[in-house]
């Protein structure tokens, strides 16, 4: 399963793809927003990891509607250190986050999505 992470602060990346690579994914990584949609739209992530707040204050919410727009099956966990909750805009995102140094919400949240996407190719709707 090919994972997405895309977030500005490079620690973080490193962080992600370390842990997130002995769960089992393939792992690519981008710092913009501008690298992000464009390995979205080349590499076809079956899953992305979204920051919030990036450089601009709502890139992350910009990006996550321009990936919804594009392929709108495609789970994306939205992370953050701040609470945007109440912010409509995040509404369409399939989970929400709040980044901590403990990563077993997120591989939690990414496994059942994961086994969400496995049963409804094994069970599609129609």
């Amino acid at each position: 399963m090919k994972l997405l992470i895309i977030d500005d602060e490079e620690e973080k990346c490193r962080l992600y793809r370390e842990e997130l690579q002995d769960e089992g994914y393939e792992i690519l990584t981008a710092t913009s927003g501008k690298k992000g949609i464009e390995l979205f739209k080349k590499e076809s992530p079956d899953l992305v990891t979204l920051d919030i707040w990036m450089s601009q204050k709502d890139e992350g919410i910009n990006l996550l509607r321009q990936m919804k727009e594009i392929r709108p099956w495609v789970p994306i966990v939205m992370l953050t250190a701040y609470d945007f909750r109440d912010d409509f805009a995040i509404w369409c995102a399939d989970a929400y986050i709040v980044k901590s140094s403990d990563l077993s919400e997120l591989k939690g949240t990414l496994k059942n999505l994961s086994r969400g996407m496995l049963k409804a190719a094994v069970h599609p709707q129609g």
